[in-house]
């Protein structure tokens, strides 16, 4: 059983090379490419892994992990059951944020902006390159709501199945795609003695500044 005194006693000194301002692309989005590639390349689990951070309309949050499903100059794009909880959510308040976090590169990249949400044909695109179990799944599950007991989700899982056997699965109508367009980017580098860098961009106007905040 792990101990409070135990957490309380971790400790990981970050060791890299540090982040300056002429390290940086004028641009967040290839800024974040760059870094994207450099997850890859480090052969890391799930490097489109993020939290996603949503708030109801009267402040309540809440966050959890999803994938990265796209990105270019207009955002970054996730999908999702829009009747489920994130998706109500972000109807009702369409703003986000999200965080990256690669360890063993000692990086972080957080982001935050409106969402909208992707169109029908940005939608069905990308839900027929899913795999089959995966176009499934997404008309089993009524996501967030109650359920008794998972035999009735496999159960369901058959009958699509057996319904779709000799088609194609069409994507559902409460399914589909969001799109966090990014205000502030920041990019975390972790420091020796917890004097991280961290570089902010901020859109203004036609373009992007760039600050440094305090660790």
């Amino acid at each position: 059983m792990v101990m409070d005194r135990d957490i309380s006693e971790l400790r990981q000194e970050y060791a890299r090379s540090g982040l300056h301002e002429s390290d940086l692309d004028p641009d967040p989005v290839e800024q974040f490419r760059a870094w994207l590639s450099d997850a890859f390349d480090a052969n890391l689990v799930e490097p489109n892994a993020m939290t996603l951070a949503t708030a109801t309309s009267d402040g309540i949050p809440s966050a959890r992990i999803v994938l990265l499903r796209g990105f270019d100059e207009r955002g970054f794009c996730f999908y999702t059951n829009y009747e489920g909880r994130k998706g109500g959510e972000l109807s009702s308040n369409p703003r986000a944020a999200l965080v990256f976090y690669w360890g063993a590169l000692e990086r972080q990249v957080r982001i935050e902006g409106g969402v909208s949400r992707l169109s029908e044909e940005e939608s069905g695109e990308y839900f027929a390159s899913r795999p089959r179990g995966s176009r499934i799944g997404a008309w089993v599950s009524e996501q967030s709501e109650l359920l008794e007991k998972r035999e009735a989700l496999e159960e369901r899982v058959e009958e699509l199945e057996r319904e779709y056997a000799d088609g194609e699965i069409p994507r559902p109508h409460f399914w589909g795609g969001f799109r966090v367009e990014p205000e502030r980017v920041e990019f975390w580098q972790g420091r020796e003695s917890r004097l991280h860098d961290r570089l902010l961009y901020e859109r203004g106007g036609d373009g992007w500044g760039i600050v440094r905040l305090q660790p």
